[in-house]
């Protein structure tokens, strides 16, 4: 019986007809009828129309619309008359009305006859179902429904099932698991393909919603769902496999070790899968991807399988050599200009980014010898594409196996730089993407060990008849030169940049474009010695700004700016002298010239303005009137977002470039990226010029502070935007500072209005990563403002926001161990997790900056708020995790340092962790704690001598550690020696042999690592030469020796550097020592050194 008459069923039939119709105008005034006197009227009358329409209507095509247009009404969005949250439309219904449309979907659902308008409406009921889930609401008969259809002798209701389940899987209650149990076991071995997919696909779903102690009693049914591979696979049906595929992948993520029992089977299966050359290359590829994804999430099962490893290589590389189909010369290829085509579907990328997830997750040992028992003979093939394909393999796995492949460079290379003078061109630009990738990866090595024979080979690949390989040898360049010190390139500049100058001449636009940029790095790493070529280089460069050019040479043009704007950086004004200002002017006329928003000249300006702000310093104060206005534009723009309620505005953002569509709740969010991307860069660069001008950034702080930066700490779009927006707060405020004074009205009233808003961020900031940026921007603006710059208030609000802050990490740390405690044998942590576990140490890392900078700034007076939050750190100084140990330490220092004697207060906190903390095997906590021992004699007075003299047997014995002068120790060795020095120094009078000890002390030089701690130690050296100490005096040539290596490490410099030198030269006349035959006995680098200092 239907629940409306006649009448109003005979207009929607007019309406749903109208819709369909072909005439525009017939079917634009039927979306106006249906919106303004249905939708936004009679809601409840539609729906429950739609719903009686897809049930009762005669037609196929009428029920099939009708369930299609009920799904898209039902998700729209209505605002709640209560307040400002919206609701969907469905649900915003009274509940009488939804109860009585639900029921009658229901029965829509379960009398269909046909497979498209049943899977039509089976997607209308599980919209709904999302809507009472969301709600947090229950639809009783919904479940019971299914499960009567799951077990129907009708297929096509079995499917439908399935179906609502994978779109849907919280509707499933935890009450009902072991009807799900029965209800999975029976679809996987159901009679019918098509069911036995859609039951993996909903198993693969419910899997995402249940928490992992519940996963494990379903792993029995993997063997079911494993079983309906071969069929499909022997089929040879494409899509089916396809679908299969990905739910495996969808389980894989979340579940990987539930297939441990049967992974060589997965394994060889998959393998089967990849090499059939009859399936789609779309299906080889996702077989591929399963196993990529067992990689990412179990890389310690993988590792076990006999075969993973070394068949997943021969498939890559065997994918990798399916390159240039019928272009067998590549002449296609190297006539193209389009290099950004997009090749993301083809074998041989899939192939490349496989073998780098593998190199990332199974790392060197377990991937290179497979690998490279291939690459040889692959390297001295006949074919070209065997070649190309192991150049591009080493491209993709040198990150992952850096530190193996480092002790090997020599013979990569061997195998690498013949390729640059290889037959074929794709095989010479192939070698010279692996010359590039290798210059990143193995960097700074393959620039100081190699460049003798990397460089000498690849510029001539810049003279190639093919203009594709000369643009990649210019880009190799550029990854090589980005990391290369200016001494290792120099050499080498004549002929690279004679060789980079002649592809300016290019008719290729794109190689042109490529020789800039390299001639823009170039510039950067060499720095001065770039000068030599600037009088020929620069005004080919004004040449091609000048130049009135078409649409096509703007990104030239824009190369042209970067490149004349870096290598003014490298060369500084004084060379450039009146070019300079001539480059700004010329740069003011290219921006008024700028008209279309699609102009990319619009972006590089931006950054090369803030180069040239750099390269003038105060001369660039009169170019910020025509700069600035298009700066702030940018700055203060808002975020474009629109709602998207149906598919229609879904599919047009989807194929515009610049949006990200966000799913929420059914509808997606849109949100215009390339606006916050620009907003991002212009907050940046005021960063820049607030930094480099200083005071005289004055005039503009105000706007910026209230209109942009404060704003966008909150602006919630866009991450980057509230980090940029946290660094810029504290260079206005100092460039207010230079210019008003710290004590000016002006000054004081900025302040007192940013640090609230400061504050309040560090309350409401929901991104752990973006967090830690807040709270920079908190200790810089207090470090900006000094001493005594907050209220009690201030500090109060502080510590509860950091109270909190601290409450939640131990809430995660707590669900990481319960996950680790879950997690089955061999499985690692997700790369999810050891990003967490990384944004956690940076946020904490920096929240103890934030103490640093309040115990520096406000002394004692912040101790009665500190105590507060010395709960969390007295665990923390306890815990396993060595970071945290290391930052209770360090705030235990700071304690000492800055509180001085009221530190006491807290000795019982402080002593045993610093005493632990000078044996921790861990050498940044020895650090940390040795350094304390030394502040506590330096700052703390009567009261903490006691133990500062009781620190010396346990700081003398962290000097002796069995690695104490390696590379990850030597900090920890030298901090304890200066704190040795400065408890003899400070506390001479509790230590009871001191000229004992004075001489075991001097066993502990030098310090050539640590600037901050070499003063200390050095200038207690100098007091032992003043008193003519026996322990120097005896033994002058060591003595000369520890400062002769503290001076060529440049630890000493300055003043201090001047008084020791001073000392030494009043040692060696004192004690008549050969001051000649000590020089001779030092490196000749070092005896450049000193006898620079001694003369």
């Amino acid at each position: 019986m239907s629940a409306l008459d006649a009448n109003t069923h005979s207009l929607l039939t007019q309406i749903l007809q109208g819709l369909q119709s072909a005439d525009n105008n017939v079917r634009s005034q039927a979306e106006e009828v249906l919106n303004n006197e249905w939708v936004v009227a009679r809601p409840a009358e539609l729906l429950m129309g739609l719903a009686e329409q897809a049930k009762d209507a005669q037609d196929v095509t009428l029920r099939s619309f009708a369930a299609v247009l009920f799904r898209r009404i039902a998700t729209r969005s209505k605002k709640d008359v209560e307040g400002d949250s919206t609701q969907d439309l469905f649900y915003s219904l009274e509940p009488v009305a939804r109860n009585a449309i639900r029921a009658k979907m229901l029965e829509a659902l379960v009398t269909e006859q046909d497979a498209s308008a049943r899977n039509k409406m089976g997607d209308a009921v599980a919209e709904i179902a999302r809507q009472y889930a969301a709600e947090d609401a229950n639809w009783p008969e919904l479940l019971g429904a299914l499960f009567q259809c799951s077990q129907s002798a009708e297929v096509g209701q079995r499917e439908t099932a399935f179906r609502i389940f994978a779109t849907t899987p919280d509707i499933i209650e935890k009450q009902h698991e072991q009807a799900v149990l029965g209800a999975f076991t029976k679809g996987f071995k159901d009679t019918d393909t098509t069911v036995r997919l859609a039951a993996v696909e909903a198993f693969a779903s419910f899997f995402h919603c249940i928490n992992k102690g519940a996963r494990k009693k379903y792993y029995a049914l993997i063997p079911d769902v494993l079983n309906i591979l071969p069929p499909i696979r022997d089929a040879e049906d494409d899509d089916q496999l396809t679908r299969a595929l990905m739910a495996l992948i969808d389980l894989a993520e979340v579940a990987p070790t539930m297939f441990k029992p049967l992974f060589s089977n997965l394994v060889s299966f998959s393998i089967t899968v990849i090499q059939d050359k009859k399936l789609e290359d779309q299906t080889r590829q996702n077989a591929l991807e399963l196993m990529s994804t067992f990689a990412d999430n179990a890389s310690a099962m993988c590792k076990k399988d006999p075969q993973y490893t070394s068949e997943m290589v021969t498939q890559c590389l065997s994918l990798m050599t399916d390159v240039g189909a019928d272009d067998d010369n590549a002449a296609d290829w190297n006539n193209s200009d389009d290099l950004d085509l997009d090749e993301s579907d083809l074998n041989h990328v899939a192939g490349e980014q496989c073998m780098d997830r593998l190199a990332n997750k199974l790392g060197g040992q377990t991937l290179l010898p497979p690998t490279f028992n291939w690459l040889p003979r692959m390297m001295t093939s006949t074919a070209w594409r065997d070649r190309h394909a192991a150049l591009m393999a080493i491209s993709a796995i040198s990150e992952g196996c850096r530190e193996l492949m480092l002790g090997e460079l020599d013979k990569v290379l061997d195998l690498v730089l013949p390729a640059l003078s290889d037959p074929h061109p794709r095989v010479r630009w192939a070698g010279c993407n692996a010359l590039g990738q290798m210059s990143t990866d193995f960097a700074p090595n393959m620039q100081e060990k190699y460049h003798s024979t990397v460089l000498p080979a690849i510029v001539p690949v810049l003279q190639s008849s093919q203009p594709r390989v000369q643009a990649h040898a210019a880009a190799a360049l550029v990854n090589f030169c980005e990391e290369a010190e200016k001494e290792v390139l120099e050499p080498y500049l004549d002929d690279l940049l004679s060789q980079l100058m002649t592809l300016l001449q290019s008719p290729k636009r794109y190689v042109q474009e490529q020789a800039l940029s390299t001639i823009a790095t170039v510039a950067d790493s060499a720095e001065a010695a770039f000068a030599k070529y600037y009088d020929h280089l620069m005004p080919l460069l004004f040449n091609v700004l000048k130049s009135e050019q078409s649409k096509e040479y703007r990104l030239l043009r824009a190369k042209a700016m970067e490149c004349a704007t870096l290598i003014a950086l490298a060369v500084t004004k004084q060379k450039m002298g009146q070019d300079a200002l001539a480059l700004v002017q010329l740069l003011g006329s290219i921006q008024q010239g700028i008209t279309e928003a699609d102009d990319p000249q619009a972006s590089y300006l931006l950054h090369c303005w803030g180069r040239m702000c750099r390269v003038l310093g105060s001369d660039f104060i009169p170019y910020l009137p025509g700069v600035m206005p298009p700066l702030l534009e940018l700055a203060i723009a808002k975020a474009d977002i629109q709602l998207l309620d149906d598919e229609e505005q879904v599919n047009q953002l989807e194929g515009e470039e610049g949006w990200e569509l966000v799913p929420l709740k059914g509808k997606y969010i849109g949100i215009k990226t390339s606006t916050l991307d620009d907003k991002h860069t212009a907050i940046e660069l005021i960063v820049i010029y607030a930094q480099q001008l200083e005071a005289a950034f004055e005039p503009y702080v105000i706007n910026i502070m209230e209109n942009i930066a404060l704003p966008s700490l909150e602006f919630f779009f866009h991450d980057p935007v509230r980090v940029a927006a946290a660094k810029a707060i504290p260079q206005l405020l100092n460039s207010y500072k230079k210019a008003h004074g710290l004590q000016s009205p002006q000054v004081v009233d900025l302040w007192s209005r940013t640090i609230d808003r400061i504050l309040a961020v560090l309350s409401t900031e929901p991104a752990i990563d973006t967090l830690a940026e807040m709270y920079q921007c908190f200790y810089e603006s207090v470090e900006v403002m000094g001493t005594n710059c907050l209220t009690d208030g201030h500090m109060v609000t502080f510590i509860a926001s950091a109270k909190t802050v601290l409450e939640d990490y131990e809430v995660r740390i707590k669900n990481r161990a319960e996950e680790a405690r879950d997690r089955d044998e061999g499985e690692e942590d997700d790369e999810d997790t050891l990003f967490a576990i990384e944004d956690d140490q940076n946020l904490l890392s920096d929240m103890n900056k934030a103490y640093h900078a309040l115990m520096k700034n406000m002394g004692v007076s912040f101790l009665p708020h500190w105590e507060t939050l010395m709960p969390f750190y007295d665990s923390f100084v306890k815990a396993e995790d060595a970071t945290q140990r290391q930052w209770a330490l360090c705030i235990y220092d700071d304690l000492l340092e800055f509180c001085g004697p009221q530190s006491w207060k807290y000795h019982q906190h402080i002593i045993d962790p610093l005493v632990a903390g000078m044996r921790d095997e861990t050498s940044a906590n020895r650090q940390a704690a040795a350094y304390g021992a030394g502040v506590a004699a330096q700052k703390g007075g009567e009261q903490w001598s006691e133990f500062a003299a009781a620190s010396l047997p346990i700081l003398f014995e962290a000097c002796r550690h069995a690695e104490a002068r390696e590379e990850d120790h030597v900090y920890a060795t030298e901090n304890a020696c200066t704190s040795i020095a400065k408890i003899l120094h400070f506390n001479p009078g509790k230590v009871g042999n001191v000229q004992d000890v004075v001489g075991l002390w001097l066993d502990t030089l030098p310090v050539t690592n640590d600037e901050e701690a070499a003063p200390y130690a050095y200038s207690f050296l100098v007091q032992l030469i003043d008193q003519n100490n026996a322990a120097v005096v005896s033994q002058p040539g060591k003595v000369f020796t520890y400062i002769a290596q503290a001076l060529e490490a440049e630890t000493l410099q300055g003043q201090t550097a001047a008084r020791v030198v001073e000392a030494a030269k009043r040692l060696v006349a004192g004690t008549g020592v050969d001051g000649a035959q000590l020089l001779a006995s030092l490196p000749p680098e070092t005896q450049k050194t000193v006898r620079a200092y001694f003369s």
